[in-house]
């Protein structure tokens, strides 16, 4: 490795994520609710809100000025909000399902409601948080304008679904135990889906090119957020894996949360789903499938020729992204 590279990956590794400026408008044990402030002219239209998933760290959504699907989102006028999980740990390793959506994302609309002075806002859920997005519109549609779904897994059985392969068979009960698992765990699983590209490719790349400072700084974000992987609750984990990886309950109309049947047909508010054709972790068919099981009449289905990272955070995503939604948000009528 030259000398000239090395001095630009140690200056890039300075480099600091995020690129908006938030205020927190929520704390509840590990979870903060941020409040994005506008940087343009307001739109017309309810206030945002951003699920992400308990995996890895949101900030990916917010990586640099010009790679940030939230700044897009904010030049547009939106008013943004972001759930951000935080760390768990021992004392949450009972956590469940439930309490993910029934106490902590309700506890996050209903701030941002009374913060907006809004009656329903509008719902954007990335991935696993996508998820929950779907089953929270479905179990309080009163509170959910739009619906916006990102690389979001509907059908967890679908045949080009790897990571599903791998999980479908897994023995709950000796990789969880009592506790929690390891972020650096599952990290390590998503990884070895496709082990040259994620593992070794892009290291080989990085010594065959130039040492770009700008592009090392985004590289060494990049890899920040790949290994910064929080660890995952048990209880949660064991009913996502068992109830969604293992049994698709949620494409065969089994799925209850808390007792309470999540039944998609009752989902009827409008619905954007996004998903990228390149996406190794959540096959297009896996997200596509939720069209025909929602009960909603205004059903528009996007699939870009984007990977599952690269949707919000490759420089072509900054272009398609953004607008996409801003432009389907802004013309729904706020009511």
């Amino acid at each position: 490795m030259s000398t000239n590279l090395l001095s630009a990956l140690a200056a890039a590794d300075r480099a600091v994520v995020g690129a908006s400026e938030k205020d927190p408008l929520l704390q509840r044990d590990k979870l903060t609710l941020y409040r994005y402030r506008p940087i343009a002219r307001p739109a017309r239209a309810a206030p945002l809100l951003i699920v992400y998933a308990l995996v890895n760290r949101p900030y990916m959504l917010d990586l640099q000025p010009d790679r940030s699907l939230i700044r897009g989102l904010l030049g547009a006028g939106l008013d943004v909000y972001l759930i951000d999980w935080g760390y768990p740990d021992g004392a949450d390793r009972f956590t469940t399902l439930e309490d993910y959506l029934e106490d902590y994302l309700a506890g996050c609309v209903d701030a941002v409601l009374r913060s907006a002075s809004a009656p329903a806002l509008n719902l954007l859920g990335v991935c696993q948080g996508g998820t929950f997005s779907v089953c929270y519109s479905a179990m309080h549609p009163e509170l959910v304008r739009n619906l916006i779904t990102m690389v979001t897994p509907i059908d967890f059985h679908t045949p080009a679904d790897l990571l599903s392969k791998w999980l479908r068979d897994i023995d709950l009960d000796a990789w969880i135990g009592a506790g929690n698992v390891s972020g650096e765990t599952l990290n390590q699983v998503f990884l070895s889906l496709m082990p040259f590209r994620l593992t070794q490719q892009k290291y080989v790349q990085l010594l065959l090119c130039p040492p770009d400072t700008r592009d090392l700084e985004t590289f060494v974000r990049m890899e920040r957020w790949i290994f910064d992987s929080p660890d995952l609750a048990g209880a949660a984990l064991r009913e996502f894996v068992g109830w969604f990886y293992q049994e698709n309950r949620l494409l065969r109309g089994t799925l209850q949360i808390g007792g309470r049947n999540v039944d998609l047909k009752s989902l009827r508010q409008p619905v954007l789903n996004i998903y990228g054709a390149r996406d190794h972790l959540v096959p297009p068919a896996s997200s596509a499938a939720l069209e025909h099981l929602i009960g909603s009449s205004d059903y528009t289905g996007r699939e870009l020729d984007l990977g599952h990272i690269g949707m919000y955070v490759s420089r072509r995503s900054q272009q398609q992204v953004p607008p996409l939604i801003a432009g389907w948000l802004t013309c729904k009528p706020r009511r």
